[in-house]
């Protein structure tokens, strides 16, 4: 038997930020080839990347005070105007585009309020049990028992919300209860595997295998619940200023919701359907997109759905 030896000796072990590199082009790979796969997942990324787009450029496209015509109120779509004129003869387009960075940044705001709250304590509960356990879930019933809608209308007497901070701050207080209890039965699922075990057995600080073991094991599931509670606090403040629950202060698609119907009749009268129409298309587009890259995350994230 002939035995082949190289003179250049065995092959150097890879650094730990080669490794790194190297599992982050995978992994970005895969996620490209999940994106290739099906097309409606592509556009979700394109619909979604545009209303990102449009909260961050679109007022810098507009003055701060909309031009009004008073000679074309209600006037139909045309290519001047391709969603038509409000009560006011301002552009509908423009009050959409305008209107998008509040309810963009309110949900933004309110998904990382109430997962970075939901999943700390949710964390907690479930790894350390015993009297976190009891007493973080006590609170967490607390707060899905607290009635949102009332609290919000005594709020609202007191609190302008002119800041889509504030609007997501108290969105996100109040609902951080649902995502809390979630992670915390995906923790104490977790707290039993064999790695959390040996992490146990070989000494490691509870920072550690939470933060280094247990919260990576849990990333994709708390993202796609980011992305779903952002659709959620979309609906939430478009309902309260389409309610006018929440005083005017700011323009956005539930303030043109309200107007459309209370004041520009557009349940009855077909003038002012088209500005009843575009916010509502608007949420319905980006609520499309978000659910297109949610189903995309699950089968980047499921060994399973990678290999069907």
């Amino acid at each position: 038997m002939t035995v082949i030896v190289n003179p250049a000796g065995p092959p150097a072990a890879a650094s730990p930020e080669t490794t790194r590199a190297t599992l982050r082009r995978n992994f970005w790979r895969g996620v490209w080839r999940v994106l290739r796969r099906k097309p409606s997942r592509m556009a979700g990324v394109v619909i979604v990347a545009l209303f990102a787009l449009m909260g961050v450029a679109g007022p810098l496209l507009y003055p701060a005070q909309l031009p009004r015509d008073d000679n074309a109120l209600y006037a139909p779509p045309s290519l001047a105007h391709p969603f038509g004129t409000d009560f006011e003869g301002t552009d509908v387009l423009a009050l959409v585009i305008t209107g998008a960075r509040y309810v963009l940044l309110t949900g933004l705001a309110t998904a990382v309020i109430t997962v970075a709250l939901g999943t700390v304590i949710g964390l907690i509960a479930g790894f350390h049990r015993g009297r976190w356990d009891t007493v973080l879930m006590r609170l967490t019933d607390m707060n899905l028992a607290i009635p949102g809608l009332p609290l919000l209308l005594v709020l609202s007497t007191v609190w302008k919300f002119e800041s889509p901070l504030e609007m997501g701050l108290v969105l996100g207080v109040l609902g951080w209860g649902g995502i809390a209890r979630a992670v915390r039965s995906q923790t104490l699922s977790l707290r039993e595997r064999g790695f959390i075990e040996a992490a146990r057995g070989l000494g490691l600080p509870t920072r550690h295998i939470v933060g280094r073991e247990l919260l990576p094991s849990m990333a994709p599931y708390i993202a796609m619940n980011m992305l779903i509670a952002v659709t959620g606090a979309v609906y939430a403040q478009v309902g309260l200023f389409f309610l006018g629950v929440l005083p005017f202060e700011s323009n956005n698609w539930g303030v043109m919701l309200n107007l459309a119907v209370f004041n520009g009749g557009a349940l009855t009268t077909p003038a002012a359907l088209p500005y009843l129409m575009a916010p509502l298309i608007a949420i319905l587009l980006l609520t499309l997109g978000i659910v297109l890259i949610v189903d995309a995350m699950d089968e980047i994230f499921n060994p399973r759905l990678r290999e069907e």
